[in-house]
């Protein structure tokens, strides 16, 4: 890979990250996750920045990315139920949508004009050491155009943006998750799940202490991923095939894979679906740069980790917003 804006972890390159941000510049860098798109969270142009390089709608909010809860506490007010959901779940892949304090300096814009705030601490050492060394809380969804697939690797963030858009992504080799965050927001007396991700219900469900209610479509996120088109590539998605056909790749799950001779690549041979949430997104990229039209993709079971696979793949193939305009 040899791409001018793309940085190994050191602290020279950490040191040139966080002087970016403060410049109001925007920085990639991977998390546990996907790869994020960063700004300085508290600049209300540089997040603005952020939506104009994505082509992001400016009502769906920004997930907040802090190095600890006593970090979070500046910003937002923590109820007991999701203090008890923090001190469980981060560092780690895992999003609470909170009230933000009257005095909270971050930019509106990252909450697209709600009194609320997608926040969370990353586990990632280069996201952690990023942070540190910038010393303030960094926006950042996504490494990709709106709507598009989201990037797992640095070459996939270098592909999709020039280095003037993004002048600096620092190289953490391919994500270990593969899916973003799980976001939940505590409701009354349940936990609302706004999107599925490697958290499970019932990991949140042991912790709260409440139920967890799942919440498909937002016409008004109040966090990212709540659009019912969103994580798309070029080409059409066909769900729950079992074979393709002709003209279509085939996106597969497990051993028991249809032979036809087309273009096939394999999410999980053994059927594991954590492999399979990690592969998930680099796949569809390698499918979809063959200039594919449409892609088939085999069930995925819908437990555990997959209902975040299953989540992403239905918002993947929906109507794009062009076509149920037209």
């Amino acid at each position: 890979m040899n791409y001018k804006n793309v940085f190994s972890a050191n602290s020279v390159n950490y040191t040139l990250a966080a002087k970016y941000l403060r410049q109001g510049k925007l920085v990639s860098f991977p998390t546990e996750t996907v790869y994020g798109l960063g700004a300085d969270a508290c600049n209300g142009e540089a997040v603005a920045t952020i939506f104009a390089t994505k082509n992001r709608p400016n009502f769906n909010p920004l997930i907040v990315h802090v190095p600890d809860l006593e970090t979070a506490e500046n910003y937002v007010f923590l109820d007991e139920t999701s203090r008890r959901l923090a001190e469980k779940f981060w560092p780690g892949p895992f999003t609470l949508v909170l009230p933000r304090k009257e005095d909270c300096p971050l930019s509106p814009l990252v909450s697209a004009g709600l009194d609320t705030v997608a926040i969370r601490v990353p586990r990632h050492h280069m996201a952690r050491e990023l942070l540190q060394t910038f010393g303030g809380a960094i926006a950042a969804p996504s490494a990709n155009k709106s709507g598009r697939v989201s990037p797992t690797t640095a070459e996939h963030v270098a592909r999709e943006f020039t280095p003037e858009e993004v002048p600096l992504i620092l190289d953490g080799g391919p994500c270990e998750e593969g899916l973003e965050s799980t976001i939940v927001q505590v409701s009354g007396q349940e936990v609302l799940l706004l999107r599925p991700g490697t958290v499970t219900p019932r990991e949140i469900e042991l912790v709260a202490g409440l139920p967890v209610r799942l919440v498909k479509n937002a016409d008004n996120p109040v966090a990212p991923g709540q659009l019912k088109s969103h994580y798309a590539p070029r080409a059409r998605l066909r769900l729950n095939a079992t074979h393709a056909e002709p003209g279509e790749a085939l996106l597969a799950f497990g051993r028991a894979v249809p032979k036809d001779g087309v273009i096939t690549r394999n999410l999980s041979p053994n059927g594991s679906l954590t492999e399979a949430a990690a592969s998930l997104f680099s796949l569809m990229r390698e499918l979809d740069e063959l200039g594919i039209a449409r892609i088939a993709v085999m069930p995925i079971p819908m437990q555990g980790l997959g209902l975040a696979i299953n989540d992403r793949l239905e918002r993947a193939a929906a109507p794009r917003p062009d076509e149920e305009e037209a």
